[in-house]
Order: C-alpha cells, then sequence, then structure tokens
C-alpha cells in the first residue's frame, strides 16, 4: 500500500491563514494598523522573515497595505459600503426607509439568535460597553450622537453571532444603517415617549443576548423593528392628514 507523504505546513502558509482568519472573523477591521512587525512576530512565535512573507502575501491578494514608514494596515476596500450617490438615489425612492427596516428586520434577528448562542466574554463586554454608550448619547438628546451609538450597538451584535457572512453584509451597509438611523430617530423623538421605549427595547435585547435566550432575542430584535416601522408609518400618515387638510383649505371658496 502507498502512503501519501504528510507534509509540514510552511510557517509562513500558516500565518497567512491566521490572518486572514482575524480579518473575516472582524478581529482586524479595515483601516487597522496591524502590531509593529517585531510584536506581531512575537505574538505568534514565529520569526520575522515569516511573518513579512505571510504579510506580502496578503497584500498581493489586496487584503494588506503598507505605507512608507506607516506600517501595514487592513485595505479599507474591505469596507465596501454603497457610495454617496447611490445612497442619493437609494434616499430619494419613497419606501426607502421601510425597505431598509425589512432587510434590516432579517438580519438582525437571525444576528442576534446566533449572537445569544455564540457570545463570548470579550463579546459580551462589548455589548455592555456599546449599550452604556447608546444610553449616554441617548440622555444627550442628539439625534445624529444617538444614531451613531445605535448602529454601533447593533453592528456588535453581528461581530458576537460570528457568523461571517453576517458581519460583512451588516458591516458593507453600515454608513447606510447609520445614516437611516438618523432619519428614523429624528421623526420618531417627535413623540414624547420614544427615547424611553427604545432604551426599554434595546436594554431587553442586550439582556436576552447576555442570558443566552436566542429565540427571545429574535423576537426582541423584531419588536424592536417593528416598533420603529409603526412609528414613521403613523408619523407619514399624520403628514399626509396635514397636508390633506391644507390643500382642502387652499381651495375652498371665499366667503363674501
Amino acid at each position: 500500500m502507498a502512503y501519501e507523504v504528510v507534509r509540514q505546513p510552511r510557517i509562513a502558509d500558516v500565518i497567512t491563514q491566521r490572518l486572514e482568519a482575524m480579518i473575516l472573523e472582524g478581529s482586524l477591521k479595515p483601516g487597522q494598523r496591524l502590531p509593529p512587525e517585531r510584536e506581531l512576530s512575537e505574538r505568534f512565535g514565529v520569526s520575522r522573515p515569516s511573518l513579512r512573507e505571510a504579510i506580502q502575501k496578503l497584500a498581493a491578494r489586496g487584503l494588506l497595505s503598507s505605507r512608507q514608514g506607516g506600517g501595514t494596515f487592513v485595505s479599507e476596500e474591505l469596507n465596501s459600503r454603497y457610495t454617496d450617490p447611490l445612497l442619493e438615489m437609494l434616499s430619494r425612492h419613497d419606501e426607502f426607509h421601510l425597505d431598509l427596516l425589512e432587510f434590516r428586520d432579517a438580519m438582525e434577528g437571525i444576528s442576534a439568535y446566533y449572537a445569544a448562542l455564540r457570545s463570548t466574554p470579550a463579546d459580551k463586554t462589548l455589548l455592555r460597553e456599546r449599550f452604556e454608550a447608546l444610553e449616554a448619547s441617548f440622555a444627550e438628546h442628539d439625534p445624529a450622537a444617538e444614531a451613531k451609538a445605535d448602529a454601533a450597538f447593533h453592528l456588535s451584535i453581528a461581530e458576537s453571532a460570528h457568523n461571517v457572512l453576517l458581519l460583512h453584509t451588516i458591516r458593507g451597509i453600515f454608513h447606510l444603517l447609520e445614516q437611516s438611523i438618523v432619519d428614523n430617530l429624528t421623526h420618531l423623538f417627535e413623540k414624547p415617549d420614544a427615547r424611553p421605549r427604545l432604551m426599554e427595547q434595546h436594554r431587553a435585547l442586550l439582556d436576552a443576548i447576555l442570558e443566552g435566550r436566542a429565540e427571545d432575542a429574535r423576537s426582541l430584535a423584531h419588536e424592536h423593528l417593528v416598533f420603529v416601522e409603526e412609528g414613521l408609518l403613523e408619523l407619514e400618515r399624520a403628514e399626509t392628514r396635514a397636508q390633506r387638510a391644507l390643500r382642502r383649505a387652499q381651495t375652498m371658496p371665499e366667503r363674501t
């Protein structure tokens, strides 16, 4: 019987795979600078020439880029997102916000489900930090800051789900998501009870994930987005009624 020779993997190939996995799982983010070569080689327990070879391979694949005298960075191009012209075109679409909410319902529900099942202690620490930042921003009543913190909280849930396709899909629309949340919150905050309701929903979602209640987490993510959608529809109906009344007032014949 012939036996296939077992080949020892090259160190540079192992490092390449390790760095690639870190980029995929979100441990290394687009635009993030890698630690200095000496520090990174010590962390991996490998020689600097092997590390350098791995970095060159990833650079050739377009995953890393080097800047003269500035170090090595994860490629910004991995942070692919909807471009500004497309964003403007989408935002002019009549049902843009509702379409995005439906998309979020699908993506964030499953993200919350898997985050409850798979989140690590480090993930849970980050989730708590992002929630506290969200809570602080809501106290300041600044819709732009609130939207940024809100989007960051939901992104941390996607990171905690440990599904690379979910993560990169949601990360790819992060800019779009953030802008949509700004618009949503600006309208929703016209209702006096909106802020406390939103914080209650985010707190309940966080608790379900931290406690590992996967089905509850998915349901709570859905309920949160339904609340936002119903609030927007209610405001749109009120605006339509106001415009209709204004048109009627303008067309009524003058009394003599």
